[in-house]
């Protein structure tokens, strides 16, 4: 069903098409990520790492594989599974002049720790314009601000040569990672608003606030976290990596997305500051003299980049809407627009 407000309101509260019968336009198809969930039930930190060890040798026996390393634990434990001399690429986005965050430091440490060669991949804001069309193009919908990273790294591994790339994600999802998601006990309506990159009412003149995907995991008018997360926004996260790796060609590999975890999760343990407590676990099992940084989403200098930007002139759009908005915020409301000029 062709529904453009709706559309254009849950991709801004929600980064995804919330509805998969809906769609921008008649001949814009949106893709999501139709994989599954995690089969391997997971009790505790030996099973993780018995799961994630073979999941990354079976793919690095049948095909030339790379690991997109991080600064963080996550794809830091699957560097230890990795073949020595295996490539790691590593995202530094670059903004002239202004020092941003760069985990190429802490990668390269890792990367050294397991005998991988290490390579960073240089993403700057001429990327996003450059490769955004592509991008959209295939999803049938706007993008996620970390697909050109991926896409990116995945151009360039096939260029090495390589035949499938491995990510860490998920991991946040399923162990107890977001721990400003599950720092509390959200009433929908808390959700609602905690949850939303932005509210519709804001950019829209024609917007719909869309709440059936917090309202599914409601009970006594709490929210489950936990689910939400690993399943509603586990499908919107994974859409990304699995349409960047199909636009740029390459074979996706998220080892932790092949597990789940099986017992309940300690949500007290998380909320004394021990999030993702069984990956952590793992990690100093692994690395025993490291220790484990903090959580950083994946590097976008956004603040820096929409720093000039005086927002949106489409007519779907209200004057000066972005205004007192952070950078993240606005990126969403740049490629909505961008998205909506590409297909009328």
């Amino acid at each position: 069903m062709v529904d453009k407000k709706y559309c254009s309101s849950s991709f801004l509260m929600y980064r995804t098409i919330a509805d998969h019968t809906k769609q921008f336009a008649e001949d814009i198809i949106p893709q999501f990520y139709g994989g599954g969930y995690g089969k391997e039930q997971i009790h505790d930190s030996f099973e993780l790492e018995e799961s994630l060890n073979n999941s990354v040798k079976d793919i690095c026996s049948r095909k030339k594989t790379a690991l997109a390393l991080s600064g963080g634990i996550d794809s830091a434990i699957l560097a230890k599974f990795m073949p020595k001399g295996s490539t790691a690429y590593t995202f530094k986005c670059i903004v002239p002049g202004i020092h941003v965050t760069d985990e190429s430091v802490m990668a390269a440490k890792y990367a050294k720790e397991c005998g991988l060669n290490h390579q960073v991949i240089e993403v700057f804001w001429e990327d996003f314009e450059a490769y955004a069309p592509i991008l959209m193009k295939t999803k049938g919908a706007p993008m996620h601000s970390i697909e050109v990273q991926i896409y990116k790294a995945g151009i360039e591994a096939l260029q090495n040569g390589e035949e499938a790339i491995i990510f860490g994600e998920s991991s946040d999802l399923n162990y107890g990672g977001l721990s400003g998601l599950l720092s509390k006990d959200w009433t929908v309506g808390e959700f609602i608003d905690r949850y939303s990159y932005v509210k519709p009412y804001h950019v829209l003149k024609e917007f719909q606030m869309i709440t059936e995907p917090i309202t599914r995991y409601e009970k006594d008018g709490y929210v489950d976290v936990h689910e939400f997360d690993r399943d509603f926004f586990f499908i919107e996260a994974m859409g990304s990596y699995t349409n960047a790796c199909q636009a740029a060609g390459i074979d996706l590999v998220t080892p932790y997305a092949n597990t789940r975890m099986a017992i309940p999760l300690d949500l007290e343990r998380i909320r004394r500051g021990e999030n993702k407590y069984l990956v952590r676990e793992l990690f100093g099992r692994l690395y025993p003299g490291f220790n484990a940084p903090a959580k950083i989403p994946m590097p976008r200098p956004m603040d820096e980049w929409f720093k000039d930007w005086e927002g949106p002139t489409r007519p779907e759009f209200w004057p000066n809407c972005v205004h007192g908005m952070t950078g993240d915020q606005k990126y969403y409301v740049w490629i909505l627009e961008k998205f909506l000029s590409m297909i009328s």
